[in-house]
């Protein structure tokens, strides 16, 4: 299955679909859901780096019982915005994920998202490391997921948020 822009996922889906999605980490995937209007990213969970079979079958799993239409991945950009080994190993991983999921992906720049919210988790929910630790990959997969969703906002939908406001 070939990678999408987020706009065209974002168009792909029935209505009431959501995006899950994901911070793909060395040890941790964290985990995301969009709601049904496709505003708003939550932490959802985080799952163990495995075989990436047993991953695609939890993400299946979790799609079904979440009506998800689409996945939303992370890309490590270099710090530049170069497209290096690390983003190309993403990419690679999350055609494949796509595959065997079945789900359309995108993928989203998350250069400097872990240290986001860590920055925001220190300052504002004054949380240990330990405790960091624990919620970091989910909400990082949050802010990815909450970009892309913000960036992929119809034309439209633009307009009644700006008339909202």
């Amino acid at each position: 299955m070939p990678l999408f822009n987020i706009s065209d996922l974002r168009a792909a889906l029935r209505p009431s679909q959501r995006l899950l999605g994901l911070d793909p980490g060395s040890r941790t995937i964290g985990v995301a859901l969009s709601d049904v209007g496709l505003m708003l990213a939550s932490p959802h969970t985080a799952l163990k780096r495995t075989k990436l079979s047993l991953i695609a079958a939890e993400i299946s799993k979790i799609a079904r019982a979440q009506d998800v239409g689409g996945l939303v991945v992370g890309l490590p950009l270099s710090l530049d915005g170069g497209f290096g080994p690390a983003a190309q190993a993403a990419r690679d991983w999350t055609l494949n994920l796509s595959d065997l999921t079945g789900l359309p992906a995108a993928m989203w720049d998350e250069r400097l998202s872990s240290s986001a919210v860590n920055r925001f988790l220190i300052a504002e929910a004054d949380m240990t490391r330990q405790r960091r630790e624990a919620v970091v990959d989910r909400m990082a997969a949050a802010y990815i997921l909450q970009a892309a969703l913000d960036a992929s906002i119809p034309p439209d939908e633009q307009d009644d948020e700006i008339a909202n406001s």
